[in-house]
């Protein structure tokens, strides 16, 4: 708990305690001891509680913006101390003074959830190191993670924050990256893998090369999403605050017109204006927004702290609300299903074995930086020998000598030109034929590889409502569709430019019925799809710079499932804001009309406190159930 929480806790207990002393007081002094002696008992209780709300109202009054609750709360409990003054008005001063201390009480509950909310996204505040060790002149110095240039050697200790993006040069260790994906289990590294900055090293001494600046790192990035997103107001929220800026006014006039009209019409004014007066006065009290004001934006505010604690980053709650309605979801293929990156799947040797062809291709294409190269090297990387007279044929291949014979790795095109007698492959995905002093060895196929969760992420989806899964590549057809029939996707649209995507989002959003569309991409080809879709939702690992800029939604660690995850997640806490609207307008309005008919009695302070305050509690710790993951 905070110190202005524990602040307010203590003042609730001194005023409670000073309203009881008040009270009993009241009691054992004499009957006779008359209204200003009484209200003075009460006097001391009442500011303890309430003079903050009293000095708020005034500073509001003096800056012409009057219509605030605490200019709702002020009048309408130094109202309930005046009544007691008029000619048959009975005093409400042990009211006004509760009134105050539920209020507190209210701002209390109001408080320690925002807290928690804020607690939520403060973890991954956290992320940001403050110092990074570097290596120069065989020195290691101590500096800012924004002084560390790319191509820099960094030092992270065990139970260190890594500071930077980098690949790990030296070192075997676990790293965790809880804090920006939510994963709670481990990761181990060792040297050629890529670990992010604001992950923390666990176990072993690491030396990691930096590959960008620490303001592109996406420990930066995060913090970057996350100071802007509670900026963003949902529909939800914009309607309350207009509706809050016209209700208030409309309340006082109400009242005002409740405290004199029926008096007038009675006949006999001095008679019926207390009476009416308190009822006037309990209007107010009854009136104030305060459960929607507070427990609407709270429920958002809430939502995006729960996502962000299983590592989607939610753009403001104009993107949740957005979530909720979606029902068609469009992925991107390469790096979103899959894993983008190409990888050996298949060796069929006709001569030899496969590991002898595997080597001759991965040899042959030592030196190329081809993704097709990169592939066959990792899959044999220790069995690589060094080629010679090599000569890259661009749209086809490579023909080099490799321990003296001459060895051509390419597609068909390169088969059918150097003269080698081969059998095409009918196989989905990249062929490499691999021929040996133009004899045929094989081929190898090498396809990306579809991410493990993809599956499982398209099922999800279904459950959570989604009636439409598509996909949108500008892949071969034949690839595009083995990969939809492996994960189940509905839809599928191949061999597209970046306008073509463009293109098939906008006749979505044209077509449909009221439901929103959702985009999941992660290339700089997708930024625009991703800003045009009702929600786009971005790789933010893996995906570019432009894919995360123009997304609503950000995956911090490209798991698919989390689509339909933070969907359910954003369902569940709209739900939560309807629940509290329906709740507020559902007992204010019950109670408005009891006491305006004077049904309640002697109740009808108490009704009214809880009416507003009590109403505001219970939404309040309803909104605290967004946090939830």
């Amino acid at each position: 708990m905070s110190r202005r929480q524990r602040r307010t806790a203590w003042r609730i207990l001194a005023s409670s305690l000073l309203l009881l002393a008040a009270f009993a007081a009241e009691r054992l002094l004499p009957r006779d001891l008359g209204t200003l002696p009484t209200l003075l008992l009460y006097l001391p209780a009442y500011l303890t509680a309430g003079y903050d709300v009293l000095l708020a109202a005034g500073r509001s009054i003096l800056s012409g913006q009057v219509f605030d609750e605490h200019f709702l709360m002020a009048i309408a409990t130094l109202g309930a101390l005046s009544i007691g003054f008029l000619p048959g008005g009975g005093h409400e001063f042990a009211e006004a003074v509760f009134v105050m201390v539920f209020y507190q009480v209210g701002e209390l509950f109001q408080s320690v959830a925002v807290s928690r909310s804020r607690r939520s996204i403060a973890a991954l505040m956290d992320i940001k190191p403050e110092t990074a060790r570097v290596l120069r002149d065989g020195t290691e110095q101590e500096i800012s993670p924004e002084s560390v240039a790319v191509g820099e050697t960094v030092l992270v200790r065990p139970g260190e924050r890594i500071p930077l993006d980098g690949v790990i040069l030296e070192g075997i260790s676990d790293v965790s990256t809880v804090a920006l994906t939510g994963e709670s289990l481990p990761v181990s590294v060792r040297e050629g893998d890529t670990v992010m900055g604001g992950s923390t090293n666990l176990s072993g001494l690491l030396m990691i090369r930096a590959l960008r600046p620490f303001a592109e790192s996406s420990a930066s990035r995060i913090l970057a999403l996350m100071e802007h997103a509670s900026a963003k107001k949902s529909k939800s929220e914009r309607f309350i605050t207009r509706f809050a800026r016209y209700y208030t006014p409309a309340v006082v006039v109400a009242a005002i017109l409740l405290a004199i009209l029926p008096p007038l019409a009675s006949g006999a004014f001095s008679a019926a204006f207390p009476v009416w007066l308190a009822r006037a006065l309990t209007f107010l009290v009854i009136s104030c927004p305060c459960a929607l004001v507070i427990s609407v934006p709270l429920s958002f505010f809430g939502g995006l702290g729960g996502a962000a604690r299983f590592g989607v980053l939610v753009k403001g709650a104009d993107s949740l609300e957005m979530l909720a309605g979606v029902r068609t979801v469009v992925f991107d293929k390469t790096g979103t299903l899959t894993k983008g990156r190409l990888a050996v799947t298949r060796v069929v040797a006709l001569r030899g074995d496969e590991r002898e062809l595997l080597a001759l291709a991965a040899s042959a294409e030592a030196s190329s930086n081809h993704p097709v190269a990169l592939a066959l090297r990792d899959s044999l990387p220790a069995a690589v020998t060094p080629a010679t007279e090599l000569r890259e044929l661009a749209g086809r291949g490579v023909i080099a000598k490799v321990a003296g014979e001459e060895i051509a790795v390419g597609n068909a095109l390169l088969m059918e030109e150097a003269g080698v007698v081969f059998t095409p492959a009918n196989e989905i995905g990249t062929v490499v034929y691999v021929a040996r002093e133009g004899t045929y060895l094989g081929y190898i196929l090498i396809c990306d590889q579809i991410k493990e969760s993809a599956e499982a992420s398209v099922c999800a989806l279904r459950h959570v409502g989604v009636t439409r899964t598509v996909m949108l590549t500008g892949d071969r057809k034949a690839v595009a569709d083995a990969v939809a029939r492996a994960v189940g996707i509905d839809t599928v649209h191949a061999e597209l430019l970046p306008e073509e995507k463009l293109t098939a989002v906008e006749g979505m959003l044209a077509a449909h019925d009221g439901s929103r569309v959702a985009f999941v991409g992660d290339g700089m080809n997708d930024a625009p799809v991703l800003a045009r879709a009702d929600v786009g939702i971005a790789m933010g690992a893996l995906g570019s710079d432009a894919a995360i800029e123009a997304a609503d939604v950000v995956l911090t660690d490209d798991d698919p499932t989390k689509v339909a995850r933070v969907i359910r997640h954003a369902r569940r806490t709209l739900s939560i804001v309807r629940q509290n609207i329906v709740l507020a307008l559902t007992v204010k309005g019950a109670v408005l009309i009891l006491s305006a008919f004077g049904l309640l009695g002697a109740w009808q302070m108490p009704f009214a406190v809880f009416a507003d305050v009590g109403v505001a509690v219970i939404a309040i710790l309803n909104a605290m159930r967004a946090l939830k993951a």
